[in-house]
Parts: C-alpha cells; sequence; structure tokens
C-alpha cells in the first residue's frame, strides 16, 4: 500500500484524537511509522493498524475502516484539488473513479495497486458501483463514497447487498442521493 494511506491516516487520526493516540497506535501495532507518501508499505501494516484502533476504541474494524475513509476525503480534497473541481456533485465525482482518478494516482505514486469499481447507472436515484479489489477494504471504499457525499454537501444512504466477505465475488454498493 502506498504511504500517502498511511499519511492520511495519521491526519485523520492526529486531528480527531491527536498526535499522541496515533504513537500509541504505531507503538501497539509494532510499527515505526516512517511513512513517506511515494514509499509502498506492506498491506498487513495497515491491517494491523486498524486492528489496533478497533481493540482501541472497541468499535469492529468495518467502522474503522468507513469513519478513515470519511474523514480522508477533505484531507484529499485539499491536497489534490483539481480530482474535484469539475464535478458538481459526489455523483458526477465517483463516476470518474476508473476514467480519471486512479489513473491520475498512478501517475503521482507509481507502483499504485488501486480498486476496480464498475457503474450501473440505469437507476435515476441510485448508482450501482461494483468493487473490486484483493485488499478487500470494501468498507473503506464505503468511507470514501460518504465522504465524497459530505464533501459536495450531500447526503446519501448506501447499502451493501453483495460483500467479498461473505462470499461474493466483488463488492457491491447501491448508494441512494438523498433530497436536501
Amino acid at each position: 500500500m502506498k504511504g500517502i494511506v498511511f499519511n492520511l491516516l495519521e491526519e485523520a487520526v492526529s486531528s480527531a484524537y491527536g498526535d499522541a493516540t496515533w504513537d500509541r497506535l504505531l507503538d501497539a501495532a509494532g510499527l515505526d511509522g516512517a511513512y513517506t507518501s511515494l514509499g509502498s508499505y506492506d498491506d498487513d501494516e495497515i491491517f494491523a493498524l486498524v486492528r489496533v484502533a478497533s481493540e482501541t476504541l472497541g468499535i469492529p474494524p468495518d467502522d474503522v475502516l468507513r469513519w478513515f475513509g470519511q474523514q480522508a476525503m477533505p484531507l484529499l480534497a485539499r491536497r489534490y484539488p483539481a480530482f474535484f473541481a469539475n464535478h458538481a456533485n459526489a455523483r458526477s465525482f465517483l463516476l470518474t473513479l476508473n476514467s480519471i482518478i486512479h489513473p491520475e494516482v498512478r501517475k503521482l505514486y507509481p507502483g499504485a495497486q488501486t480498486p476496480v469499481f464498475d457503474f450501473d447507472t440505469s437507476l435515476a436515484d441510485v448508482l450501482r458501483i461494483g468493487y473490486n479489489s484483493p485488499r478487500r477494504l470494501c468498507a473503506l471504499a464505503e468511507g470514501f463514497m460518504r465522504g465524497a457525499a459530505g464533501h459536495y454537501g450531500e447526503r446519501v444512504e448506501i447499502e451493501q447487498p453483495e460483500c467479498m466477505h461473505k462470499g461474493a465475488v466483488r463488492c457491491v454498493f447501491h448508494v441512494r442521493f438523498l433530497p436536501q
């Protein structure tokens, strides 16, 4: 996993809980925490941090990942405003994940392994998003979706009828954009 993910996690945790909390998570996970944004790190390190945060906060790991994704979106918008500027809403932004966002991520962070999304736009009020990644971080993807909605001042309901953790080949999200 690219170091930028760890940098975002550190910033989210430090902002919400303080620098000392980030240091305690690193110590409890047995990690040194020296992450450079362009560096590549073992996926097990992010899983160890999520596990420790889950144990420390007493919440399920998936909730930790959702929280992180939601908190990371405003940080990403500040770092990379061009990714967000040409979109009037979260739906428009999300539809560019494969075609614009992830190719740009791979340019900025060579070697980045991004998930693959597919989209079904046949329903006016629901965007169906398929998610596939060997990391199986679907809860993080959901957090990013919620964070994108928040960035654009929108409210969403998200259901996940299919999940790789429950035997599906990919995860499927139904994202319903609610009236303001």
